[in-house]
């Protein structure tokens, strides 16, 4: 099955990337979530303007992304969340969470798809999170989740 990316998908491609996948794996995951279109020659067009939106969005070049990693590298980014008397969270942090405190630190505007968590954040304490600016640049960002 022929498919048009809508959003990003790890290990499959990018948003208006044209993939070839199994009929199975379109038709009850990717189409169902909106991950994916139906590839026509229509659809061919919006193709343009999904790559259009996509790199408004990403990070230009290598050189900028080291950049940014290395504001994230110096930032100090305190997250205040609902904690339990034993420093249990009620839920957990969720990546957007992540984006919305490294903008109130001072850090530059994150999209949260890019941001990954190894381990689901339900403790109070350090963290450290990645966060993919490039394919070829990853910076890793520590977090203090504080009882608030």
């Amino acid at each position: 099955m022929k498919l048009i990316l809508t959003n990003e998908v790890s290990g499959l491609g990018a948003p208006g990337d044209v993939v070839e996948v199994k009929d199975g794996y379109g038709r009850n995951y990717l189409i169902p979530r909106g991950f994916a279109i139906r590839w026509t020659r229509g659809a061919e067009t919006q193709i343009s303007s999904i790559k259009k939106a996509r790199d408004a969005r990403e990070i230009r070049d290598v050189g900028s992304a080291k950049e940014i990693a290395g504001q994230l590298g110096g930032l100090k980014v305190v997250l205040k969340t609902r904690a339990g008397e034993s420093g249990r969270l009620f839920g957990s942090v969720t990546t957007g969470d992540i984006a919305d405190a490294v903008k109130a630190a001072g850090g530059p505007q994150l999209d949260r798809r890019r941001i990954v968590i190894n381990n689901a954040i339900k403790s109070v304490g350090a963290h450290r999170v990645s966060v993919r600016l490039h394919p070829e640049v990853s910076a890793n960002v520590d977090i203090e989740v504080v009882a608030g």
